[in-house]
């Protein structure tokens, strides 16, 4: 596909690391009608949707896997996939949980295949020391901070569900869709999501 996707890597993360300011002079139009023209081949409605889900669909990734080189790869996936597959878009659930549910899928793949020491390093290291000194113990008692190192060191499957509520906006049963797990299940690891995230932030 010769459209500006092969160049998601670098595209995917500097919007990231510097400000989110995609904005698209076709921001009326909305998801679903892309689909529909990306899926008659229309390139310009491909770069569209890359432009306007690419930041969110990176941090999602990035959540996962935990290491930017593989995220950025990953986001390039999705999109080719969007590209292949958007004729089969039904419209059962918005495009932006399309696009969540497509990215995990590739995410837990990804990170099954390269579980292994140098991986778990990684993860180890997102999590809050508790020997912190005295002056980074009063850096994390920013609220933004301290919630993000308590997401952080919850299981990957309570971690999922609260990133998906707050940060996505999704609802349980949208969750219950990305995640492929009863809307029951969604409710119980957001209980007890929020149980073990009120602990962390108490004693941060």
């Amino acid at each position: 596909m010769t459209i500006t996707l092969i160049h998601a890597k670098s595209a995917a993360a500097a919007p990231v690391r510097a400000a989110a300011r995609d904005s698209s002079a076709d921001g009326a139009v909305s998801d679903e009608a892309l689909i529909g023209r990306i899926a008659a081949g229309d390139q310009l409605a491909m770069q569209t949707l890359f432009a306007r889900h690419r930041i969110p669909l990176y941090r999602w990734l990035l959540r996962i896997v935990r290491d930017e080189t593989t995220a950025e790869d990953l986001l390039s996936d999705v999109f080719l996939d969007v590209w292949r597959q958007a004729a089969s878009f039904k419209g059962r659930a918005c495009v932006s949980t399309w696009l969540l549910a497509i990215a995990r899928y590739k995410a837990l793949s990804a990170r099954r295949s390269r579980v292994n020491a140098e991986l778990d390093e990684r993860i180890a290291t997102t999590i809050a020391d508790p020997a912190d000194n005295p002056e980074a113990a009063l850096q994390k008692k920013h609220r933004s901070e301290v919630l993000r190192d308590s997401l952080a060191a919850l299981s990957p499957e309570h971690g999922e569900v609260i990133d998906l509520v707050y940060y996505h906006g999704k609802s349980v049963k949208e969750v219950a869709d990305i995640v492929g797990v009863g809307e029951a299940t969604v409710k119980t690891r957001m209980f007890y999501a929020r149980q073990k995230l009120a602990t962390l932030v108490a004693v941060a």
